[in-house]
């Protein structure tokens, strides 16, 4: 019987999974098989939330294979060594995986292509479109999101003819062992963030007269509103097919009862073509996971305070707006966007640290810990990536509550310190008198630091750095 292995890596779902169709199409059997790989466990950037979310998933696309008859095979070990190990003792005729763009993916696949003796066949998956196949006319790649969001626009839309179901049966051989999973990290949000295929999470969404999708445009950035879909672990994990995440998109454009509601779901189907846009980005741009998409940035004389980053991941920066999203972070593992970018700013712009550092935080505490966006997004903040307008985008730490949290309460639910602050004061608690600190239960410099920095001056300090490099 002819025998292919199915290399999962980020691809934990059985709907839509364009290497496991492929691997199924011309064989009899497929052995399923995750490679604990050290280089990527052991990384100080891979966090225990995220591990745990991974491990999660794998043992939920186990039950999945088990009711189908199969099951996950998990071998340790370097990949080109352990997937040589594994064709060899079951004869199997190819490897198929879906194809992954960070450098360190590249290198560790042509690795497993030279130390296999049957082929590496690497399939669509990870975009809704390849980066080697969006280009201009000229076939550079693009460097400016709004005309690559045109040419990918220009293409036609999935279809639903484009999703491939889930296979009934699998057929594993017997013979073949595995590892069992680790037991640790264990997931500790599972109730946010329930491991698995977003089948029903992304339905939830996108479907029905009154989906979330089509306020999306609305109430996107409100942190205490449930205004996003929450699907950005399953899709760094593949527990979603992104070609799925769009079909969904255009299918809710299709049936908005009003332009309004039209205009929600397309601006959700734009930040999935970020997410692509960034993947381009990593895949034509390498130097990006290591430094500044503009090289000239990297000579930015950085003050990186440790005493200032320590109170920036802790959430105690004095601003609550600031806090609450690095609290947020830190318990669940996840930040609500409009949140990300203004502690992104905020780092790198008032208290003038290396957008690396926070970069490298982000990686350590998300579930959906991504090279590719999460690099994309702290450059576009920084000022220093493909954005054509960078650096004297300063967001105002408090001026950024004000807007999005006008009523305060994102900030009371993450920040309970702050609980009983008036409304208005909820933003600029500092500015109680003594006795309304006293009312509030809220002692500044006590129960709640007072602002570590001045944005105001901060904002003079920045602007001259990056005037430096730029003249």
């Amino acid at each position: 019987m002819a025998t292919a292995i199915w290399w999962v890596r980020r691809d934990l779902r059985l709907t839509d999974n364009q290497a496991l169709a492929a691997a199924l199409k011309n064989t009899d059997q497929i052995i399923p098989c995750f490679v604990l790989d050290p280089h990527l466990l052991n990384l100080s950037r891979v966090g225990e939330k995220r591990k745990a979310f991974l491990f999660a998933g794998l043992a939920a696309l186990d039950a999945d294979l088990r009711t189908r008859g199969g099951r996950l095979i998990v071998r340790r070990g370097e990949p080109a060594v352990a997937l040589a190990k594994l064709a060899a003792e079951s004869g199997a005729c190819a490897v198929y995986a879906e194809r992954d763009y960070s450098p360190y993916a590249r290198c560790r696949d042509e690795a497993v292509a030279r130390a296999l003796s049957v082929p590496l066949v690497l399939t669509d998956g990870l975009t809704i479109r390849r980066p080697d196949a969006l280009l201009k006319d000229d076939g550079a790649p693009y460097t400016v999101f709004t005309p690559y969001s045109r040419r990918w626009r220009s293409h036609p839309p999935v279809t639903p003819q484009e999703i491939l179901p889930a296979p009934r049966t699998l057929s594993v051989p017997e013979a073949i062992v595995g590892e069992p999973l680790p037991e640790q990290p264990r997931l500790d949000v599972a109730a946010l963030f329930p491991p698995g295929e977003a089948q029903a999470r992304l339905r939830r969404f996108t479907e029905g007269d009154r989906a979330p999708i089509y306020a999306y445009a609305q109430t996107r950035n409100f942190p205490a509103l449930d205004g996003t879909s929450m699907l950005s672990p399953y899709l760094r994990f593949g527990m979603l097919s992104p070609r799925q995440a769009a079909l969904a998109a255009y299918q809710a454009m299709e049936s908005a009862p009003t332009t309004e509601h039209c205009a929600g779901a397309e601006s959700w189907l734009t930040e999935l073509i970020w997410r692509d846009f960034y993947y381009s980005i990593l895949y034509h741009f390498p130097h990006v996971a290591q430094g500044c998409f503009h090289r000239a940035y990297d000579a930015i004389a950085w003050e990186n305070n440790p005493a200032y980053f320590a109170a920036w991941c802790a959430g105690a920066t004095g601003y609550p707006f600031i806090d609450a999203a690095m609290r947020q972070l830190a318990a669940i593992g996840w930040m609500h966007n409009r949140a990300r970018m203004a502690v992104a700013s905020f780092l790198v712009k008032d208290l003038l640290i290396d957008w690396r550092w926070g970069e490298k935080w982000f990686m350590q505490m998300l579930l959906d810990g991504d090279l590719a966006a999460n690099n994309g997004g702290w450059q576009w903040s920084a000022g220093v990536g493909t954005d054509a307008a960078p650096y004297f985008r300063i967001f105002n730490p408090t001026a950024q509550g004000q807007k999005f949290d006008p009523e305060g309460a994102y900030i009371r639910r993450w920040v309970p310190e702050l609980r009983l602050v008036p409304k208005r004061y909820i933003h600029e608690p500092w500015r109680m008198t003594r006795s309304e600190q006293l009312r509030a239960g809220c002692i500044i410099g006590q129960d709640y630091p007072a602002p570590i920095v001045d944005h105001a001056v901060a904002r003079q300090r920045v602007l001259e750095a990056y005037r430096r490099v730029r003249a």
